[in-house]
This record gives C-alpha cells, sequence and structure tokens, in this order.
C-alpha cells in the first residue's frame, strides 16, 4: 500500500497522502496560496488505512503578554515576523453575554469598546478548524498580545479510516466537507 495518493473530483484544490514503507505518511492540501501539511503513522487493519498524528495542541496561538494600559476599551494585537497574516484573524471578547467580534488590521490590531473581558477567542480565517480561547484572569488587564503557534497550518488526524479499493483509497478529506467520501488515486 505504500505510495503516493492524490485526491481527484475537487477542482482547484491539490491534496494527497503518501504512505512510507516505515508505517509512516505526510499529508499535504494546496488550494490558492494556502498551503497545509500533516504527518503521522499509519497502519493497515483489513480493507482499510488508519491515519493518526500526533495529539493536536490545545490552542493555535501563544498569549505573549497582557496588561493594564491607561487606553479605554480592550485592545487586541496579534504579531508575526509574515505581516501579511495578521489581518487573518478573527477576535471575539466575551463578558457574560455580550459578545464582540472583529478581524484584525492590517498591523494586526483590534480595539473593542468594552472595558473588561471573560475571555478572548482567536481563529485563523485561512486555517478556520477552531477557536482557540483564552480565560481571562486579571478583569484589569486590556491589553493584550499574542502570536501564531507554529502548528496553525498543520492538518492533524485521529485515526482517520481510508477504505482500500482496488490500487486506490476513499474516505474523507479533513479539510473539506464533512461526512463527503473523496477518492484518492495512486500513483
Amino acid at each position: 500500500m505504500t505510495g503516493e495518493y492524490y485526491l481527484t473530483g475537487v477542482r482547484e484544490v491539490g491534496s494527497g497522502i503518501k504512505l512510507n514503507a516505515d508505517s509512516t505518511f505526510e499529508f499535504f492540501f494546496a488550494y490558492g496560496a494556502l498551503d497545509r501539511f500533516g504527518k503521522g503513522t499509519w497502519k493497515q487493519r483489513d480493507k482499510q488505512i488508519i491515519l493518526t498524528s500526533r495529539p493536536r495542541p490545545p490552542k493555535d496561538f501563544a498569549l505573549i503578554t497582557s496588561r493594564k494600559t491607561p487606553d479605554k476599551g480592550i485592545t487586541i494585537r496579534i504579531v508575526d515576523p509574515n505581516k501579511q497574516l495578521l489581518r487573518y484573524v478573527e477576535c471575539t471578547t466575551r463578558n457574560g453575554t455580550d459578545v464582540h467580534r472583529e478581524m484584525a488590521n492590517a498591523d494586526g490590531d483590534v480595539h473593542f469598546a468594552s472595558l473588561s473581558a471573560e475571555a478572548i477567542s482567536l481563529r485563523f480565517e485561512l486555517c478556520p478548524d477552531r477557536y482557540s480561547v483564552f480565560t481571562i484572569d486579571s478583569k484589569a488587564h486590556n491589553y493584550f498580545e499574542f502570536r501564531f503557534e507554529p502548528w496553525i497550518v498543520e492538518v492533524f488526524f485521529e485515526n482517520i479510516p481510508y477504505t482500500i479499493s482496488g490500487k486506490d483509497m476513499e474516505g474523507p478529506h479533513p479539510l473539506l466537507e464533512p461526512g463527503k467520501t473523496y477518492s484518492f488515486v495512486h500513483n
């Protein structure tokens, strides 16, 4: 079963799975300017190939610093050497039932008029798999600075089964429509 398997039937998307002889796999996904990857181990069980990655870390962002400033409201800043990514972060503050949501600007900044927040959630729009939620311990803090974690574009597999069909495989795609079966053709 070793070899390369390429996704078919999906326009404008390049994606594939490479099964290596040492029972490891590599996954890639390319759509426009976005490239994502994954890796892990595979095993064969009857007519299925099962893909498993390392456990997904709990958050895709890291809180670098928080503090009280004399400014009114809450400021969230996203920092990264690649300035092109900063405007693709959705920031949400929550205080009870009061929820505010804004996209970061080109500098990675968002300012909310709210005076306090119980939690801040961040989601990278180009990899919208999940939100990273941060509980705010100090209600007096109104400035929060975050950075991307290095695994933010990594794709994780948790015992994902692919059915062997001749030389090809069929199964889910971790980034496309849930519940749909996709074909991966052996190259």
